[in-house]
């Protein structure tokens, strides 16, 4: 007990160095001078785990451009019956609560999936939420026994009617912001973290009510093959419909037909530099990342490779030991030495 008031007395962070204090102090200033913008109004938990909502299966359809290796659904729920109605945004996530135990007998936890609808829903009133849900399918390292994730499998295998207990929503950081016409967009995916850029997307673009959003937006996709490319038709009809929205891929498996290699998503970023280096020097800027964890690393460096000081400084705050090995920058770093600022907004999974 003597030592937490000692430690309490202490002003400075436990274990920090009197570098520590001015990254601290730097990043404080830096998020002082580029605030991030202010957030539409999120709901959460108006289900949880101990309270369960019940949702029914309207459609399940694969959503991958071709015949992929990988099994990816777009699948629509309807929560009409349930307090999520009308009260999810897009960005945010909702629970799946699995039937039946663990192996060790206990109920399945919940499991959370991003909301890939726009916040008006499927149905366009908010009745029907969506998401993006890959099977998973692996091996155990030393049994070599088949592995299949419970949770996504559940969900592919459910038929239309089918009822699944949901939860949520959850999320309040990774949404729109309240007035998105003040801002410009940069989105980077890979996988399955499109999903919540659909809804993102089909809410600037395709409002139910009141314009398009008139600000610059790109979407910047990685995928190990062009087959594996998720709502590839819709984000290339938002292309061709609005001349403010630019939709890049990046193919880490075999070569672009435009640049004749392979491409990390990250490498898009500097593979159209001439595009986008004057969108990221203009304040209306936000990026949103979401997808692998590790992926915002390579896209931090991107950033650190091709932005002058005065506009990367709107996106991180940098500690000075690190500024000048940027190669050397693992994910350790992040929120440590390379510190996102309040308008960049990532959702990252293992």
């Amino acid at each position: 007990m003597a030592a937490a008031v000692e430690a309490a007395a202490d002003p400075r962070p436990f274990g920090s160095s009197r570098q520590d204090l001015l990254m601290t102090s730097e990043s404080a200033a830096q998020q002082e001078k580029h605030p991030g913008p202010r957030l539409r109004e999120a709901r959460m938990h108006l289900h949880n785990p101990a309270d369960p909502g019940t949702g029914v299966v309207v459609s399940s359809e694969l959503c991958t451009k071709g015949k992929s290796a990988s099994c990816v659904r777009h699948i629509v729920v309807d929560v009409s019956q349930s307090r999520l109605s009308g009260a999810f945004l897009s960005g945010q996530s909702f629970g799946v609560l699995p039937p039946g135990n663990d192996a060790k007998g206990r109920p399945h936890q919940v499991r959370l999936y991003s909301i890939a609808a726009p916040t008006t829903g499927e149905d366009g009133d908010g009745r029907h939420v969506s998401t993006t849900v890959k099977r998973t399918v692996d091996e155990h390292w030393e049994s070599h026994k088949l592995f299949l994730g419970v949770a996504s499998n559940y969900l592919c295998d459910l038929q239309v009617g089918d009822s699944v207990r949901i939860t949520g929503p959850s999320g309040k950081r990774f949404v729109l912001p309240a007035n998105p016409q003040d801002h410009d967009y940069l989105f980077f995916a890979t996988g399955t973290g499109i999903a919540p850029f659909r809804g993102m997307l089909l809410d600037l673009l395709r409002p139910k009510a009141g314009p398009p959003c008139k600000g610059r937006m790109a979407l910047l996709m990685g995928v190990p093959y062009e087959m594996d490319l998720l709502y590839d038709g819709l984000f290339t009809d938002l292309a061709r419909e609005h001349d403010n929205f630019r939709y890049h891929t990046a193919f880490s498996r075999h070569a672009q037909a435009d640049m004749n290699r392979t491409l990390y998503v990250q490498q898009r970023l500097e593979a159209q530099r001439d595009e986008l280096s004057a969108m990221l020097a203009s304040p209306r800027t936000l990026i949103y990342i979401c997808g692998i964890v590790g992926m915002e690393v390579g896209i931090f460096q991107s950033l650190a490779r091709i932005l002058p000081p005065e506009a990367l400084e709107q996106y991180l705050s940098i500690a000075p030991e690190v500024r000048g090995s940027i190669d050397s920058w693992t994910r350790v770093m992040v929120n440590r030495q390379i510190k996102p600022t309040r308008r960049v907004f990532t959702e990252v999974y293992s």
